[in-house]
């Protein structure tokens, strides 16, 4: 059974949603970055104020704070980890490889969500959030199509990316991410 997992895919495909799932059910450190982060401005850390100041200014949080955050939850004693939102581009890959190098805990398989966009439109409208308009979603996905898909390739190339049709139910994709697992 697969321990060093990385979720890929746009934005409402559904990568948070099945980490959560894989997660719970194999007891994996479910390691998504918007929710460390949040995590260490919650716990008035010296690195959540640096992250606070810097998403109070409507800024990105910069690579290298990133970085430090995974690692320090990568850290932790696991049964294994999921990794949900990051890395999201090739910079980040390479930083975090040699994290993982230092560690041995090499990533062992990447699920790609795969979803046509007309499709992610409409669920991410659904979803209802505020800041969830066809502009703003366009705007996401361009913005993830320029950055992260390479990763696609680049992950792919190392025999790691493992395909999964996002377009289905809840419980088919969970199925069919445990079937490729093992």
């Amino acid at each position: 059974m697969k321990k060093h997992l990385l979720f890929l895919g746009p934005p409402g495909a559904g990568k948070g949603t099945q980490a959560a799932l894989l997660s719970e059910a194999n007891s994996y450190l479910h390691l998504s970055t918007g929710e460390l982060l949040r995590k260490e401005i919650e716990l008035h850390t010296d690195l959540g104020r640096t992250v606070k100041d810097i998403m109070n200014k409507g800024e990105l949080v910069n690579d290298e704070l990133v970085l430090e955050i995974v690692k320090k939850n990568l850290d932790k004693v696991n049964k294994g980890w999921i990794l949900d939102g990051y890395p999201r581009n090739l910079s980040q890959v390479n930083s975090l490889n040699d994290v993982l190098l230092k560690i041995n805990q090499p990533l062992e398989i990447v699920f790609y969500l795969d979803i046509s966009d007309e499709v992610l439109v409409k669920r991410l409208i659904m979803r209802g959030r505020k800041d969830d308009n066809e502009e703003t979603i366009k705007t996401r996905l361009k913005i993830y199509k320029d950055t992260t898909e390479p990763l696609i390739e680049y992950y792919s190339n190392l025999s790691l990316l493992v395909n999964i049709n996002a377009d289905r139910d809840l419980k088919t994709i969970s199925a069919d991410i445990k079937s490729k697992m093992a």
